[in-house]
């Protein structure tokens, strides 16, 4: 793009958004003269609504963003900022890929000053890939950049889920609510256990039981007969109908207990506390469900293994903070593992001894093996989450004779030896270099070697895409002037440039072997 000399983003569908406003305005108004005329405090809580959508659709519809040869500037309904290019390091595109798969990926603009925190940019937005509007719009401001400033970079550095550089906080904050949630339902364990040991001590009362102490302290029977059932599907609630409603109009029950009782049945209610606990009947006993103490300590055990989840990736990108924004990170599976593996002993553990620990040698030895265990499992996990930088000097593994290999690799361009990105096997050996669509010589494509230069070696990046997996390298190779991306495992990609690229270093500079970009 040559001279550019501004750009000005502006949301889209703002008709449609100064619609919202116009009825958010309107059904806010309505709210609070309903409050003012009737006077239940009910309108102002209704009023809140339609307010806070109103003052949302007039954010949206009044943002803009504009570049020019001063610098950026940002302005929306509470606040506005500008920064020159001089005091503006580089440019970044934040990727969120989309939960679903009919959702859509959003890419964003992020500013990074030389002083301060990362600026995200409420424009340009783009929801669709590609989008040539925002690539395009992306490709001036780089222009607007290099030429009133000074880029830490000419590569363009994409920031997702997946790369160093992303945020937190969200993973953060799930895991301390997830971990307050596990705290507060083991705090019903003492409880629960009380509960059960009070109904397992239950008496039925006696001719000498006082009528206030009856159906709490001991208990109480009394017949009934059941008028109809009301069965539901399995997620919904099915009842009994008791004769002439007495002692009660109905009860929810089970799916199987409403299938099993029949209009007419004779049966017995059971009160405890003055909750109907036992329904007894010839063809079916019923019994309320009380939670044990080690079912709630399973509940709480359960949550808190799964606010792992979000510690875990805490703990990755913390660990990859030194790590270039927009290189891939590992993945968090292997401490997937280890919170499986901890599972597999902590959670029969809390079933079966809930109150119970280190009073027995049993209780004892058990948490303290599995701590071990998953101490163990733990340690692992965090070498194989290791980040793996290409190191200068690797020696390929596995023999280079005539025997022919199918090593796992991509060219991530398009060109006349791989036409619309077919390729995901490099073969060597058996003939010359050629990229393939799978383990065999079918539908090979010969790679010119002769024509390629090897640039460098680094680990993947968030520019890279989807299809290269986290732990892959990437070689950035010259194709007589044309730029081309091949990516591998570590231990293959050093034996495949040594067939494509064998001896040749890059003009003018010897080929480098970067842990970083």
């Amino acid at each position: 793009m040559s001279d550019p000399r501004e750009v000005t983003c502006r949301p889209q569908w703002t008709g449609f958004r100064w619609t919202l406003v116009g009825l958010g305005a309107i059904g806010t108004a309505a709210a609070v003269l309903m409050w003012a005329l009737a006077g239940p405090a009910v309108w102002a809580g209704i009023a809140l609504l339609p307010a806070l959508a109103t003052v949302t659709a007039l954010h949206k519809v009044t943002v803009w963003v504009r570049a020019d040869a001063h610098g950026v500037h940002s302005r929306s309904l509470v606040h506005r900022r500008s920064v020159r290019w001089s005091d503006i390091t580089d440019l970044r595109v934040r990727l969120k890929y989309a939960d679903t798969p009919r959702a859509q990926d959003v890419r964003r603009l992020i500013v990074v000053p030389r002083v301060g925190r990362k600026w995200a940019l409420s424009l340009p937005m783009s929801y669709t890939t590609p989008d040539p509007e925002f690539d395009e719009t992306l490709e001036t401001f780089r222009e607007l950049h290099r030429q009133y400033g000074t880029p830490e970079s000419s590569h363009l550095v994409v920031i997702s889920s997946r790369t160093a550089g992303r945020g937190f906080a969200g993973s953060l904050l799930a895991g301390v609510l997830l971990l307050a949630a596990a705290g507060l339902v083991a705090s019903f364990v003492p409880g629960a256990e009380e509960n059960r040991q009070a109904w397992s001590s239950a008496v039925p009362c006696t001719a000498d039981t006082p009528a206030a102490e009856r159906g709490e302290a001991c208990l109480t029977t009394l017949p009934a007969v059941i008028e109809h059932t009301e069965v539901q599907r399995p997620k919904k609630a099915s009842w009994l109908y008791f004769t002439d409603a007495r002692p009660l109009e109905r009860l929810q029950v089970s799916r199987e207990a409403a299938q099993a009782f029949r209009a007419g049945d004779d049966v017995e209610l059971t009160f405890w506390h003055g909750r109907v606990m036992e329904v007894a009947g010839e063809r079916h006993v019923w019994h309320e469900h009380i939670p044990t103490a080690g079912s709630v300590t399973v509940a709480a055990a359960v949550v808190a293994l799964i606010a792992g989840y979000p510690a875990a990736r805490v703990l990755l990108t913390l660990r990859s903070r030194r790590r270039p924004d927009g290189e891939v990170l590992p993945e968090v599976l292997p401490f997937v593992v280890v919170l499986v593996g901890t599972a597999l002993w902590l959670i029969p553990l809390c079933y079966l001894h809930p109150t119970t620990l280190f009073t027995s040698p049993l209780t004892t030895v058990w948490p303290v093996a599995g701590t071990a265990a998953s101490l163990a499992l733990f340690a692992w996990a965090w070498r194989a989450t290791r980040v793996r930088v290409p190191e200068e000097g690797t020696e390929p593994v596995g023999p280079d004779g005539d025997e022919e290999v199918f090593l796992p690799a991509r060219f991530l361009e398009a060109t006349d030896y791989n036409p619309h990105r077919f390729g995901t096997h490099i073969a060597l050996g058996g003939g010359p270099p050629a990229v393939v669509p799978h383990p065999d010589r079918f539908a090979a494509k010969p790679i010119p070697a002769e024509r390629l230069t090897l640039k460098k070696v680094r680990p993947a990046q968030g520019s890279d895409g989807e299809l290269v997996p986290r732990t892959w390298h990437v070689a950035e190779l010259d194709d007589a002037g044309t730029p081309v991306r091949l990516t591998a495992s570590p231990e293959d990609l050093p034996r495949i440039l040594r067939h494509l690229t064998p001896g040749r270093p890059s003009p003018g500079a010897p080929p480098q072997v970067l842990g970083q970009s």
